[in-house]
C-alpha cells in the first residue's frame, strides 16, 4: 500500500524499501495496541518514554526556535536507533539549514527537502539504509523539517516514539513562534506609539514654525510695500530677533545698523580679511558664525552684493533667528537687485557715451552728455583697458571693474569691447591699486591693464585708446603677463609697435645678438647683459662697471670680447644703434630670454 505524501508520520504506510514500517493488517494493529495497553512499559521502552518526557520539557523551555531544533536533533536517539542528518527552520517563505547539519551531503539534501514542498518523504543518504524527511507542522504553518536516518528499518514502537518527538518538537516550535510573534507585535506597538509621539511633537513644532513664518512674511511684505531699503531691513530684523542687525557692502563698509552697540567710528575694513571672510561664508550653506556675528551673504544670482549680519555675542540665536536672517537677506537681495536695475540704465548711458568717445565724436555733444550723467570731461583723462584671463568681457565683469575702480577712488566712464573693458578716467590710475582691487574681486591675479598717456581733449581720446591697447599688448607679450603697464613708460617699444610682431623682433634680436647669446649660453657668461648695461648708462664706463659690480678694466675687456664675438664695431654709429635697439628689445619684450 503506497505511503501518502502528507501526514504519513502518523498514518498508514507501505512496507516497501525506504518507507516507514507498517504494522500489517488492521486486526494485527488493534491486537498489538491492546497488548500494549495491558502490559506496562518496562525495560528500554520505559527508559525511552522517560527520556522523551524530559526532552519534551526541555523543548518547551528552550529560549528560541533554533535551540528547539538543536535539542531535537541532539536527542533524536531517545526515540530509537536514529541519527539526525539535518534540520531546517522555516523563515520568510523558505527553509534555513541548521548549523548542526552534516555538510558532506548538504547540497543534495537541501535540494531533496525543498522538492518535498512541505510534505514528508524519503531521502537518500549514503551508507544509511533508511532515511526520512519529517515536516514540523503547526496549526498555521510549516515550522521546518527533521531529516532522520537509521541503520535498520525502525519498528512500529520506534516509529511511534519518533513521531512523538516530531510532534513535541513541532508543538514547541509553534509555541516559540507564537511567543516571538507576540514579542514582535509588542515591539511594533511600542515603535508606533513612539513614532506617534514624535509626530505629535513635530506637529507642534511645525505649528509654531508656521506662526513665526507668518509673522516674518507679514513684516517683510510691509517692508517691500513701503519700498524700504537697507535701513528698513535691519530695523525689521532687529525687531524680530532682538539682536543688533547690520548691512555692509562687499568691501566691508557699513551701510546700515539697527540696535544698540554700534561702533563709533566703524572700523575701516581690511581688504584681505574681508575677502577671506566672503569666501568662507560663500562656501557654506546658510548663515555662518564668525566670532560674535551670524553672517549671511546678499547674493542674488550668485553675485555677492553685500553682507547682512546679526551681532550675537551670547550665542542666543536659534533656528527661528536663522530663518529670519535668511528671509531678510532674500528681501534685501530683491531690493538691491532693483537698485542695480536702475544702475544698469545709468551704465548703459555711460557705455553709449564712452563708445562714441572711443570712436570719435564732436566735443560739444560729448561735454553735454557727460554733464547729464554727472561726469566732467573738461579735465585730462586716461584711457584704461582691462583684460582678465578667467573672465569674459560681459556686463557682469563690467560691473566688477566699475566697483573696483570706485573702491580705489577712480572717477571713470565705462564700456565693454570684445575681449576687454574700457574706462575713461579723470585721473592717472595708481600703478597697482586697480589691479589689486580686481584681484580681490575675481579671486585671481591673472589680469592685465593697459593705460594710455593723458588726453587733454575729446578728439584725442580715440588715439589714447590705441595707446592703452598697445600697452596692454606689450604686457601680454612680455614674460610678466599680469599687472599694469603705462604707455608713457614703454620707452623704445612705443616706436617698435605692438606685440603682434614678436616673431620679427625675435629675428632682429637674433641677427644682432645671436652670437653673444650663444656664447653666454655655452660659457655661462653675461656678454649681452654687459652690453645692455653699457648702453643703459649712456656709454659711461664708470657707471656701467658700477652697475655690473665689476672693475672698469673688466668692463673694457668684456667690450673688446663683444666686438670680437659679434663682429660688430661699437664705434660705428649704425652698428651701435642696432645693437642698442636689439638689447632694448631683448630686455623689454623678450624679458632677457635667449
Amino acid at each position: 500500500m503506497a505511503c501518502s505524501r502528507s501526514h504519513n508520520v502518523y498514518g498508514h504506510c507501505s512496507d516497501r524499501e525506504g518507507s516507514p514500517p507498517s504494522p500489517g493488517s488492521a486486526g494485527r494493529r488493534l491486537t498489538d495496541a491492546r497488548s500494549e495497553q495491558r502490559t506496562p512499559a518496562t525495560g528500554p521502552a520505559a527508559h525511552g518514554l522517560h527520556e522523551m518526557r524530559e526532552l519534551s520539557r526541555a523543548l518547551f523551555e528552550a529560549p528560541s526556535e533554533d535551540e528547539i531544533l538543536r535539542l531535537a536533533m541532539h536527542h533524536i536517539d531517545a526515540a530509537g536507533p536514529y541519527r539526525a542528518e539535518a534540520g531546517y527552520l522555516g523563515a520568510d517563505g523558505g527553509l534555513v539549514p541548521c548549523s548542526m547539519n552534516d555538510h558532506a551531503h548538504a547540497a543534495s539534501m537541501d535540494r531533496r527537502v525543498r522538492e518535498l514542498e512541505g510534505h514528508d518523504g524519503p531521502v537518500t543518504v549514503p551508507d544509511s539504509p533508511w532515511g526520512w524527511a519529517l515536516g514540523l507542522r503547526g496549526t498555521e504553518r510549516l515550522h521546518g523539517y527533521l531529516v532522520v536516518t537509521s541503520r535498520t528499518r525502525p519498528t512500529w514502537a520506534q516509529w511511534s516514539l519518533l513521531a512523538t518527538l516530531v510532534w513535541h518538537t513541532a508543538a514547541a516550535l509553534s509555541v516559540a513562534f507564537a511567543q516571538r510573534r507576540q514579542r514582535e507585535d509588542a515591539l511594533e506597538l511600542h515603535r508606533v506609539k513612539k513614532e506617534r509621539a514624535v509626530l505629535q511633537q513635530q506637529l507642534i513644532s511645525v505649528a509654531a514654525e508656521l506662526g513665526n513664518q507668518r509673522a516674518m512674511h507679514a513684516l517683510m511684505a510691509d517692508i517691500a510695500a513701503s519700498g524700504g531699503g537697507e535701513e528698513a531691513v535691519t530695523r525689521a530684523l532687529h525687531r524680530l530677533t532682538g539682536l543688533p542687525a547690520l548691512v555692509e557692502d562687499r568691501f566691508g563698509r557699513l551701510k546700515a545698523w539697527s540696535g544698540p552697540g554700534r561702533p563709533a567710528p566703524y572700523p575701516e575694513p581690511d581688504p584681505d580679511r574681508q575677502n577671506n571672510m566672503l569666501q568662507a561664508v560663500a562656501r557654506e550653506v546658510g548663515p555662518v558664525r564668525i566670532r560674535d556675528r551670524l553672517i549671511t551673504l546678499v547674493r542674488p544670482h550668485g553675485e555677492i552684493l553685500g553682507v547682512l549680519a546679526l551681532v550675537d555675542a551670547l550665542s542666543e540665536a536659534d533656528e527661528h533667528t536663522v530663518f529670519a536672517l535668511e528671509h531678510a537677506a532674500t528681501s534685501l537681495a530683491l531690493e538691491l537687485t532693483h537698485l542695480r536695475s536702475l544702475a544698469a540704465v545709468e551704465l548703459r548711458l555711460h557705455r553709449e557715451l564712452v563708445d562714441d568717445l572711443l570712436a570719435g565724436t564732436d566735443a560739444a555733444s560729448a561735454y553735454a552728455r557727460s554733464e547729464a550723467v554727472g561726469h566732467d570731461l573738461h579735465r585730462s583723462h586716461y584711457v584704461v583697458v582691462v583684460e582678465w584671463s578667467n573672465r569674459t568681457a560681459d556686463d557682469s565683469f563690467a560691473r566688477t571693474v566699475g566697483r573696483a575702480a570706485s573702491a580705489v577712488g577712480m572717477h571713470a566712464l565705462l564700456t565693454r569691447r570684445s575681449g576687454h573693458i574700457v574706462l575713461v578716467a579723470d585721473d592717472r590710475p595708481h600703478a597697482r591699486a586697480l589691479h589689486e582691487a580686481l584681484a580681490r574681486e575675481t579671486g585671481t591675479q591673472s589680469g592685465t591693464i593697459g593705460v594710455s598717456a593723458p588726453s587733454d581733449s575729446v578728439p584725442d581720446i580715440p588715439h589714447r585708446y590705441q595707446e592703452a591697447q598697445r600697452a596692454l599688448e606689450v604686457r601680454l607679450s612680455s614674460r610678466e603677463r599680469y599687472g599694469t603697464t603705462f604707455f608713457d613708460e614703454l620707452g623704445l617699444y612705443r616706436i617698435l609697435g605692438p606685440g603682434a610682431d614678436r616673431q620679427e623682433l625675435e629675428t632682429f634680436v637674433r641677427e644682432w645678438l645671436g652670437q653673444l647669446i650663444d656664447y653666454d649660453s655655452r660659457h655661462h657668461a653675461a656678454m649681452v647683459e654687459t652690453l645692455s648695461r653699457y648702453f643703459d648708462c649712456g656709454g659711461n664706463y664708470d657707471e656701467a662697471a658700477a652697475s655690473l659690480a665689476i672693475h672698469r678694466s673688466t668692463l673694457r675687456y668684456r667690450l673688446r670680447r663683444i666686438r670680437e664675438i659679434s663682429g660688430n664695431d661699437l664705434a660705428n654709429v649704425e652698428d651701435r644703434l642696432n645693437l642698442q635697439v636689439a638689447t632694448r628689445v631683448w630686455k623689454i619684450v623678450l624679458g632677457g630670454s635667449g
